[in-house]
């Protein structure tokens, strides 16, 4: 008998519908669409409507996600948002998710691991569905980026957008369409300078000092981050084909965090993948962190990219410094 593995069994991806292009950027910040899309690959990204939280956009992906599986009275018993922007501080912001979906009294927490973060909380996910400890989970990972933007500055104006995607994992066999196969977490807390938001947290709050007026925006070092992120896809990308048995030539699809696309080409010719295999989302949603892949698994899904029984290698880098991956076959759903 095959050995009991986390199954995907559900998707749904959710874009806010206000868009923001690169010709509306360059009116304010110094710079312009060619720029932005020659170094990043991005065309527009999605904005949230003022009032509209993380929370919100999660319960739209979560029912979407829900709906691809089948709903049902035992739609989830576990909640796992992945999110560096929740709703607020304490509580978590997946309790109140599953609230709204009424998913009853299922098991629900948040996780943070930046840009990694779906993979983090696919990992916990499943683990949690291997162990027993629960038979369906509901995945999401969701950001309003917006509200950690500084408008004037080019380095992350331009990459950051909001969105949600959502997965449905239930416990099933490692010999389905479908399986998590093998999965690769990693972190290295001396490169948490690279990507930060420093204030608002127990060691500004700490000092007893009134916060710098930028001290809530996210700062992010571009020429090292995009090395680091590189290095470290590329090696846990190796990592799991290993633990796996698959060959570079046996990777149908790599669907990479959606942080830039000339860093998701690189990482395929680092892997020996032809980069046509390469999904990419980022164009139309920008750089969603913890939603990317995600949205990018659902928008390739949705347009028939994806057949039953494909190979998909995911892999993503984020703040911490934080990266991880994972190896699935495609089971052919239709997402929502």
């Amino acid at each position: 008998m095959s050995a009991r593995a986390a199954v995907l069994a559900g998707l749904g991806g959710y874009l806010p519908p206000r868009t923001v292009t690169n010709e509306e950027l360059s009116r304010r910040l110094d710079t312009s669409d060619e720029w932005i899309r020659t170094r990043t690959g991005i065309e527009r990204r999605h904005v949230a409507d003022p009032g509209v939280s993380t929370g919100d956009l999660a319960v739209e992906a979560g029912h979407r996600a829900l709906k691809s599986a089948g709903g049902g009275s035992d739609a989830a018993d576990m909640v796992i948002v992945a999110t560096a922007t929740p709703d607020q501080p304490v509580p978590a912001t997946a309790p109140e998710v599953a609230a709204r979906l009424g998913l009853g009294s299922a098991a629900a927490f948040d996780v943070q691991a930046g840009c990694s973060g779906f993979l983090y909380g696919l990992a916990t996910a499943s683990a949690a569905l291997v162990a027993g400890h629960a038979e369906r989970v509901l995945l999401i990972g969701a950001e309003v980026f917006s509200t950690v933007l500084n408008p004037a500055d080019r380095t992350t104006a331009v990459i950051f957008g909001d969105g949600a995607g959502a997965v449905v994992l239930r416990a099933g066999t490692a010999d389905e369409p479908g399986a998590v196969l093998a999965l690769d977490l990693g972190a290295d807390g001396t490169g948490k300078d690279l990507i930060t938001i420093p204030g608002g947290g127990a060691r500004q709050r700490s000092t007893g000092q009134q916060p710098h007026p930028d001290a809530g925006y996210i700062h992010m070092r571009g020429k090292e981050t995009f090395a680091h992120a590189v290095q470290r896809m590329a090696v846990s990308s190796q990592v799991v084909l290993d633990r796996v048995g698959w060959s570079a030539d046996r990777v149908d699809h790599v669907v990479g965090h959606q942080a830039n696309l000339r860093i998701l080409h690189t990482l395929a010719l680092q892997l020996g993948v032809d980069k046509k295999r390469v999904v990419s989302h980022i164009q139309e949603a920008g750089n969603t962190s913890s939603a990317s892949i995600p949205l990018a698994l659902a928008d390739a899904g949705a347009r028939g990219r994806f057949q039953r029984g494909d190979r998909l290698l995911l892999t993503a880098f984020g703040a911490g410094l934080t990266w991880g991956s994972a190896a699935l076959t495609w089971p052919g759903l239709t997402p929502a």
